[in-house]
């Protein structure tokens, strides 16, 4: 049974209303479509580029299980933590970058399978304290965390995971058939599919174009004999948290980048937290929308401490969820926990998993071009939502050279000392610390004093309620805050 579309702008069931199991159902089921490949992704992609094969069916069953743990705590509000919104949770893309350079660095030490999942998941442990500290000054960071410094890192972020993408179109790191022309039909079959769902006029489709993408893609694998279920391991019927499975260990040089994106990601969800709030009629000015900033904020640290104790790689807030409240009217918290109970339930069984790391790479790459490319928009869409002056050309022009520069060519910190090569090897550190320092060295022209408006729903951490509605319909699942 569907829910009724609403009226553009209308509510259907509010916060606090209990909808029928039917239409609670029926909308989870919308949400879980949207959110899905963007909690398996990350992982899939970082245990194929760190050659964690083996690893992968678990670690999928945690990510779904950490999901809906943390959606259910967005949504039921424990004290102080938690939003009380439908802000589902799901395994961010910000970081892929900075944990494969901390991955890349161990495994090139020779470390074992069990020493480069305990360094990310110590690191992301750790790291998770600087979101919760922040999500108490949150309101005040506007000041140092500004358009043009948030704007560079996600676009260096994208740029920098678009490699990862096309690498994984042409067939994947180190395939024997990289390139082969089979492997760009497959990748590119997927890649036009996305496109093409994404242009069709009814927003389910749109919502779910990566996911049914990627089935269009797995068929036509199926069908050229390329994707086949004979290698699938033996697995126990059902998956076992079990808290710091592989240990976990901490470097203070690769935890400096992983850091700076737990920064972002607190300002990230804070947007993410405004456009969920305006869509379900809430406020988005005055105490009740700070603290309910503050409590989504906080409870996106927790969860992500919570997910690298439970093996899984930090959450935050998925914006494209909030396209599905815009699209059915459905702001009920209790959707929520219909969401939870069912990424719980798919995070049970490891066989999910199993099937997933089958994917042919060219599927994945396919699918995960658009996105990545998608999250490098939205960074220029951040960018240019202020006017660009020569101050601000200087800052990206140096930020975004410096960061891609040392991506492309990694041998110019070859000669640095092994502490400063590990921060800087990290392009989205590097573009992330000169941005920061450059606008903080390089002052801004004082502008005239603007007459004070009148209008109502200003939101209080900088955003327009336009760039809201604007950035929410992005559907990238974040970090870019995805």
């Amino acid at each position: 049974m569907q829910t009724p579309r609403p009226p553009d702008g209308e509510i259907l069931y509010a916060l606090t209303d209990v909808p029928s199991v039917s239409h609670s159902t029926t909308a989870a089921l919308q949400h879980i479509m949207a959110c899905f490949i963007g909690i398996i992704t990350p992982t899939l992609i970082i245990g194929s580029v760190l050659g964690l094969e083996a690893e992968i069916p678990y670690l999928i069953s945690m990510a779904l299980m950490t999901s809906g743990v943390s959606t259910f705590i967005q949504a039921k509000k424990f004290g102080p933590i938690g939003c009380g919104l439908i802000a589902v949770q799901g395994t961010s893309f910000t970081f892929i970058s900075a944990l494969l350079v901390a991955g890349t660095t161990i495994k090139s030490r020779g470390g074992s399978n069990d020493e480069i999942l305990a360094l990310m998941f110590g690191l992301c442990f750790f790291g998770a304290f600087v979101e919760i500290i922040l999500s108490r000054f949150i309101q005040h960071l506007k000041a140092v965390i500004t358009p043009l410094t948030t704007g560079i890192v996600i676009t260096t972020i994208g740029i920098t995971l678009i490699k990862v993408g096309m690498t994984d179109l042409s067939g994947g790191f180190n395939a024997p058939d990289f390139g082969a022309v089979h492997n760009l039909l497959l990748g590119l079959s997927v890649l036009i599919t996305v496109i093409a769902l994404n242009a069709s006029k009814y927003p389910l489709l749109r919502l779910s174009a990566i996911f049914i993408g990627m089935l269009v893609g797995c068929f036509i694998a199926w069908w050229q004999g390329i994707l086949t279920f004979d290698n699938m391991i033996p697995l126990p019927l059902v998956s076992v948290p079990q808290p710091f499975k592989y240990g976990i260990a901490f470097d203070w040089s690769l935890f400096i980048p992983i850091a700076l994106v737990y920064f972002l990601s607190a300002i990230e969800t804070s947007g993410d937290l405004t456009a969920n709030s305006l869509f379900c009629k809430e406020p988005i000015k005055g105490p009740i929308y700070i603290e309910r900033i503050k409590g989504g904020v906080l409870a996106d640290g927790v969860n992500s401490m919570l997910a690298a104790m439970f093996n899984s790689f930090p959450n935050t807030t998925f914006g494209q969820n909030n396209a599905v409240i815009q699209m059915t009217g459905v702001a009920s918290r209790h959707v929520g926990f219909y969401i939870a109970g069912l990424l719980l339930l798919l995070g049970l069984f490891p066989v999910i998993g199993s099937v997933l790391q089958l994917m042919p790479k060219p599927v994945l790459g396919g699918a995960t071009l658009v996105m990545f490319a998608t999250i490098a928009v939205a960074g220029v869409k951040i960018l240019t939502s202020e006017p660009i002056d020569r101050r601000k050309s200087l800052i990206i022009a140096t930020s975004l050279g410096l960061g891609l520069g040392v991506m492309m060519v990694p041998e110019t910190l070859a000669q640095l000392p092994q502490l400063a090569n590990n921060i800087l090897s990290s392009s989205v550190t590097t573009a992330g610390f000169c941005a920061i320092i450059m606008s903080i060295v390089i002052p801004e022209k004082k502008k005239p004093p603007e007459l004070p408006t009148n209008s109502e729903h200003s939101p209080e951490l900088g955003t327009s309620e336009t760039d809201i509605l604007e950035q929410a319909n992005l559907a990238v699942p974040h970090s870019s805050k995805e």
